[in-house]
């Protein structure tokens, strides 16, 4: 059986021009390799964002004239990524799942009482190994103030608010999107906790859920003295095994792979790193040098110091004008 599938991750402002130029395909290259840019015609928008993510947050908190103090450290933005396994798209046809994917926005729209206008991108992509749906929104509440007055509020805390919240979502879209015709199993119960996109795609077909659910299938015990039964039952465990070790490998697999990204990335911020030392102690130099130019230019010429820097400024201001 396939999985309902919903994860989400919280956005600063300073992750929203990387996670817009990703979601809206505006990138030369992408360093995940399961993108193929010639099946991204394919990727369609449910609601196509007007501008960049950052602007459209500016122009709604002005709009809609969103409460809430913004700082650094401030989630702004949220992002589910919704979908299912390759299979279950692979059975339903694309007609069906185009409805799946609409079906979820409908559902994220009205979810927490949050409001259509609030999302600010929906766009599934049909360009990697699983379809999935991105679905960018600010995470609004809508409360009283002290005065009894209605107001909207940014607040990701609040959005999320209980240790249950990721719990409750999942429940709610296995629900909502059963009811609405999808022959789905509610996704991992284990463990829900708010984990990294682009972790999650990294296994696009999900083989870890599929791991822990019939690992634990394995485990059932069958209580009985009937031969032919218990050979039967001997033979769908041998079944089943193969099936968890192929699945092991692929997950493992992904998992070298991603240490492997991890480890050029660490490699690639540190000669990042190395580069901006040299240049600060070249620009230091370089400081100095002009500084020094100006002291001697100055003994020269017997102009003060900071007189001539007045000069030099005020006529490269007039080159700049021109």
């Amino acid at each position: 059986m396939s999985y309902a599938i919903i994860r989400n991750t919280n956005y600063k402002m300073k992750n929203l021009a990387g996670i817009y130029r990703h979601n809206e395909r505006k990138n030369t290259n992408y360093s995940n390799k399961d993108i193929n840019k010639r099946n991204s015609t394919k990727n369609y928008s449910i609601k196509a964002p007007y501008s960049t993510y950052e602007k459209i947050f500016k122009d709604m908190r002005k709009k809609h004239n969103l409460k809430g103090m913004i700082k650094k450290v401030s989630n702004v933005m949220c992002e589910f990524i919704i979908t299912s396994d390759k299979e279950f798209f692979d059975s339903i046809g694309e007609d069906e799942t185009n409805r799946y994917f609409q079906t979820a926005y409908n559902f994220v729209s009205n979810y927490q009482n949050l409001g259509e206008e609030f999302i600010v991108s929906a766009k599934v992509h049909n360009d990697e190994s699983t379809p999935h749906l991105h679905i960018v929104f600010i995470p609004v509440v809508h409360k009283k103030d002290k005065e009894g007055k209605e107001i909207n509020k940014i607040a990701c805390s609040e959005y999320w608010k209980g240790k249950d919240s990721y719990k409750r979502l999942q429940d709610n879209f296995y629900s909502y999107m059963a009811k609405s015709g999808f022959e789905l199993d509610r996704g991992d119960t284990k463990d829900n906790r708010h984990i990294d996109i682009e972790q999650l795609k990294k296994i696009t077909d999900y083989e870890t859920q599929k791991y822990e659910k019939q690992s634990e299938q394995l485990e059932k015990t069958i209580n009985t003295d009937n031969v032919e039964i218990l050979k039967s039952e001997n033979k769908r465990i041998i079944r089943k095994f193969n099936t968890l070790a192929n699945q092991y490998i692929r997950i493992k697999n992904n998992v070298d792979t991603m240490n492997i990204v991890n480890q050029n990335l660490k490699i690639e911020n540190e000669n990042l790193k190395e580069k901006s030392r040299r240049l600060e102690k070249e620009n230091s130099k370089l400081k100095d040098y002009i500084d020094k130019t100006f002291e001697y230019v100055s003994l020269l010429f017997d102009f003060s110091k900071e007189r001539l820097k007045r000069l030099v400024n005020s006529f490269i201001d007039e080159l700049k004008n021109r």
